[in-house]
């Protein structure tokens, strides 16, 4: 395929992908939203309100690399559409559960939402398959950035449905089950075509022993794991911290809103700061905006203090993952291409499972009142920061390979 033909189609595809990122990624945020505020509801134990959120970020670990591995015998396509059924699936269950007032069907129904999640963090990669290198940044940034309405869409679904019915959040998954009836329709016009089989005798890439000892893979992998863990850790807390703290469930699907907005609307940019200054540079400045954001929280918890927390969280979470995934795209070889993505969405998103569940264990059962445990959980990101900082430090300051 000529370099223009290459162009149309990737720029195609990410139109797709946006829309997909902007309608059917709204379900993330409202499911972040009440999933922690429902968990408390039905938990019998509130150090384990956040429980489900936590079976949805493993459902999405457990899942990232057999999806990897479907989406390669049978395309992005049929992968992205498994997704959505199951995720359909899920939300049925979560409503369900609110009915029989049943916590365990709950946190089950989350792992079926977590295959979603897994399946739209391949959107990003889904942007390069058929991109020529020089845009590759550039279809990373603008497929993320569809996450943009998504900010939008989803809190205001939140605040239409959360107390729509006797039950409360059960309109909620009822409209999360409908957006994923969409899948079918979206995905119909992507142009990615099937992966062609491994011929006999052909190399299938570097084993993954040695994939493993690859630098830029090790450090891009360990600053997405970090980059979203942290994010979520904090964002999962936000909304209990937020009505402990006296304000109501309309504040804080507005001040979700504006983090998810924080998260995506960088993305317009990104892509050609990373082309400009580098993927390391701007995954350190994500790190440190993170850092920022831990500041702001513990400074106070008034809605300004949690306002621009948020934005920041959602900001350096921005330039952190965007950044490392650029760097990933960079370290491996075509063949490698699957294998690699799927072990590195499986050690992001099993990362960021630990940080979800500590995050209800640090919020509600630190002792003292929610500040205290809000506190807790900000101050959890340091070592976290640091050990991203020292990794991208040793990998700048590494002797570079001499080319064979």
């Amino acid at each position: 395929m000529n370099p223009a033909s290459a162009a149309r189609r990737t720029w195609r595809n990410v139109s797709v992908l946006i829309l997909a990122q902007s309608v059917l990624g709204a379900q993330l945020s409202m499911i972040f939203i009440v999933g922690g505020l429902a968990g408390q509801m039905l938990s019998p134990n509130p150090c384990i309100a956040t429980l489900p959120l936590s079976m949805m970020v493993l459902g999405s670990a457990l899942a990232a690399r057999p999806l990897a591995g479907f989406m390669r015998s049978h395309g992005r396509r049929a992968g992205f559409l498994l997704s959505c059924g199951l995720a359909a699936l899920g939300a049925a269950l979560a409503a369900l559960a609110l009915v029989w007032g049943n916590f365990w069907l709950f946190s089950f129904s989350a792992l079926l939402s977590g295959v979603y999640m897994a399946a739209q963090g391949f959107f990003r990669f889904a942007a390069t398959d058929c991109a020529p290198p020089e845009i590759q940044p550039r279809a990373i940034s603008w497929v993320l950035a569809g996450g943009l309405v998504a900010a939008f869409t989803g809190p205001f679904l939140v605040r239409m449905t959360a107390e729509a019915t006797a039950i409360p959040f059960l309109a909620t998954y009822g409209a999360i089950a409908l957006l994923n009836l969409l899948g079918p329709v979206i995905f119909a016009f992507l142009d990615i075509p099937r992966p062609a089989p491994v011929a006999a005798g052909t190399s299938s890439g570097r084993p993954l022993s040695e994939l493993l000892r690859v630098p830029q893979i090790v450090v891009a992998t360990v600053c997405a794991m970090v980059s979203y863990s942290l994010m979520n850790l904090v964002m999962t807390s936000a909304p209990l911290a937020m009505v402990g703290c006296g304000f109501h469930t309309s504040d804080a699907a507005v001040v979700v809103s504006f983090h998810v907005l924080a998260m995506f609307a960088p993305s317009f940019f990104t892509g050609h700061l990373i082309a400009r200054f580098g993927a390391a540079p701007i995954v350190m400045l994500g790190l440190a905006i993170l850092a920022g954001a831990g500041a702001t929280a513990l400074a106070g918890v008034t809605l300004a203090h949690f306002q621009i927390a948020m934005v920041l969280l959602g900001l350096g979470w921005n330039f952190g993952f965007i950044g490392s995934t650029t760097m990933l795209t960079r370290a491996y070889r075509p063949e490698e291409r699957e294998r690699v993505q799927g072990l590195n969405d499986a050690a992001v998103f099993g990362g960021v499972f630990l940080a979800s569940l500590s995050s209800g264990g640090l919020m509600n059962c630190i002792g003292g009142e929610a500040r205290d445990g809000w506190s807790a959980v900000n101050l959890a990101m340091l070592p976290f920061l640091v050990l991203a900082g020292a990794a991208l430090l040793w990998l700048a300051l590494r002797p570079r390979e001499t080319a064979r």
